[in-house]
């Protein structure tokens, strides 16, 4: 069982103690990664409450080869100061090394004990569904994607694939680049409505539109001890039907198209290539 609202670690620039608020605020999934630099803060804040949080962290595809996957698993054990990762994630894929040698890698880290479950990032349906075709023995139980209020990509068919294959959806950015973002997209003001209504903050409606959706769970970041705490305050309630539905209707939001995602997608290949060869 994981909380419905998390804390993700990319460009954290808190400390110690802002960590330790989220986890007392609830928030005892915390996400790093080995490219973000924040697994040995992360590591440092949960030494005495280790049992009591459930810690992700991902590979970046730079090392999903077999042999440098393990040791980069071994190099995030370190950091981390623990003696195994909750969950594992594959970053972005990589369409320079089979996946089934990346799942293979998962697997053997799954079966010495440092790896307790596997998951995906950012990767399409028929990514996971080939992923998920690699796997032999552990099956891959979490995607994390981007996915708000303003930005729906997902809901073109990936959402409705994991559901139906209990793929737990991880939402990262889940309130776009800010609420400040999510104004922009709000010209009736539908949020702040519905929060003055509710008694409940504008980040927290949005948040909680999220988390009200079957198997998705979200990973708001933040710095700021306020934040951090507002952002837990999102778990717990619900809003009505109809007041979803209007979020639904009223919220603009985009949905990235196949050439876009395509295009995107081959960028960050060809980034890889370049780094490998440099």
């Amino acid at each position: 069982m994981l909380p419905e609202i998390g804390l993700g670690t990319s460009e954290f620039t808190g400390g110690e103690h802002t960590l330790r608020i989220a986890i007392e605020s609830g928030a005892c999934f915390i996400d790093t990664g080995e490219i973000y630099g924040t697994e040995e803060i992360v590591g440092k804040a949960i030494r005495s409450v280790r049992d009591q949080v459930f810690v992700a962290t991902k590979v970046a595809p730079r090392h999903f080869r077999r042999r440098e996957m393990i040791t980069a698993a071994e190099n995030s054990l370190c950091r981390l100061g623990v003696d195994h990762i909750d969950l594992y994630q594959l970053h972005w894929p990589n369409y320079t090394v089979p996946i089934e040698e990346s799942i293979a890698a998962m697997e053997d880290l799954v079966k010495a004990g440092k790896v307790r479950f596997v998951g995906v990032s950012n990767f399409s349906a028929a990514e996971l569904r080939r992923a998920q075709a690699a796997t032999s023995s552990f099956k891959i139980v979490s995607n994390q994607v981007r996915y708000s209020l303003i930005d729906r990509t997902v809901e073109n068919g990936l959402l409705d694939y994991c559901r139906l294959n209990n793929v737990t959806v991880i939402a990262y950015s889940p309130l776009g680049r800010g609420l400040g973002e999510i104004r922009a997209y709000d010209s009736d003001n539908v949020i702040s409505q519905l929060a003055h209504r509710s008694q409940k903050t504008p980040a927290q409606i949005a948040l909680n539109w999220l988390i009200s959706k079957q198997n998705v769970i979200a990973i708001p970041r933040s710095s700021d001890e306020r934040h951090v705490v507002d952002n837990c305050g999102a778990s717990g309630w619900r809003l009505s039907p109809d007041e979803y539905r209007l979020l639904d209707l009223k919220i603009r939001f985009r949905q990235r198209g196949k050439i876009g995602l395509t295009l995107r997608r081959w960028k960050r290949h060809l980034a890889q290539v370049v780094g490998r060869q440099l």
